[in-house]
């Protein structure tokens, strides 16, 4: 292996916080924050805004997110699933 090619190659703090959850790994990542770990030592921390707490496949949680209104604006421009049904209900 060449010296001075690679990276440097050492233990970094990924946190979710959305999630409120954080793992120690090994990386190449830079990030001038740093965080002092359960094991009293202190690493650099990347802040991530998903990861496998958070994510809808591991979690089996689905969510919708609609900032723009853009679900309410389909179902009044195509009908919703009670349009076109007197009174609104199931048929």
């Amino acid at each position: 292996m060449q010296q001075d090619k690679h990276p440097d190659y050492r233990a970094v703090v990924f946190r979710d916080r959305a999630a409120g959850y954080a793992f120690l790994t090994r990386s190449t990542a830079q990030s001038e924050q740093t965080i002092e770990w359960d094991d009293g030592e202190t690493y650099p921390v990347i802040d991530v805004e998903i990861s496998s707490e958070s994510h809808p496949f591991y979690t089996g949680k689905a969510r919708t997110v609609d900032s723009e209104g853009r679900v309410a604006r389909f179902e009044r421009r195509f009908g919703g699933p009670d349009a076109g049904r007197p009174g609104g209900g199931p048929a």
